[in-house]
């Protein structure tokens, strides 16, 4: 059981009535919740006191939650899980290629919230502080001017400090340890989503994407993380 006593969750959420019951049902789970309907004061809590994990409705009434999301991920890596009533798999793909970790779709039922967050809040506890991490021969992936440092969670190329969100840490690390290997996309999805691939999901892929920028890699034909269609991906030992 992960320990979520005085874990901050900030809900960005202009349905009062939802953000009045959400409020209360994870406040009653041992979270610590603060709720703005704005957008724009969201970004500026975000800034002055990062949460541990955000709720960010998808659909508000000054800024898009989109909008909001693409303008906090390069200042925040935590986790991100969207809230919306659209239940179109555009609005999924929007959410996710612009930082977002997870995605619900309202009504908000409340034990499948409470696992999404739970479960989010896990892997980020996991990449910081597992046996795993602590392990002094593997606390840290060198490859070339590529740095990983898996127990501070922080990424180094070239001498520059690249920022990634914790999903797309998860992801990188995975890829990073089994450099010059071919990675399948169904055991990424089973290992870091927890589910079996459907031959739909597309967060992976999308996760890859965002981190190919962050890296420099050419989308169009990247180099450092290459895809090897219908399999998955493979990561390049050299070009760090």
């Amino acid at each position: 059981m992960i320990e979520t006593n005085d874990m901050k969750i900030l809900l960005v959420e202009d349905d009062d009535e939802l953000a009045l019951w959400t409020n209360e049902y994870l406040s009653t789970k041992g979270f610590v919740v603060e709720v703005t309907s704005s957008g724009i004061d969201a970004i500026a809590r975000i800034a002055n006191s990062p949460p541990d994990l955000i709720l960010l409705d998808g659909m508000l009434p000054d800024i898009d939650g989109l909008d909001v999301c693409r303008q906090i991920r390069p200042l925040y890596n935590g986790p991100i899980i969207m809230l919306t009533a659209r239940d179109e798999e555009i609005d999924e793909v929007l959410g996710l290629e612009v930082g977002a970790d997870d995605y619900v779709t309202k009504p908000v039922r409340a034990r499948a919230l409470l696992a999404r967050i739970r479960g989010q809040i896990r892997r980020s506890q996991t990449i910081s502080s597992s046996p795993q991490t602590q392990n002094k021969h593997t606390k840290k992936i060198v490859l070339n001017s590529l740095v990983i440092d898996k127990q501070n969670m922080t990424v180094v190329l070239r001498g520059e400090a690249i920022l990634l969100s914790t999903a797309e840490f998860e992801v990188l690390c995975f890829l990073a340890e089994r450099a010059g290997e071919l990675v399948l996309r169904k055991d990424m999805i089973s290992h870091l989503r927890g589910f079996d691939y459907d031959g739909f999901d597309r967060s992976i892929d999308l996760r890859v994407s965002r981190i190919r920028k962050k890296l420099g890699d050419d989308p169009n034909e990247p180099f450092l993380i290459k895809t090897v269609w219908g399999k998955g991906y493979l990561f390049t030992k050299d070009g760090w």
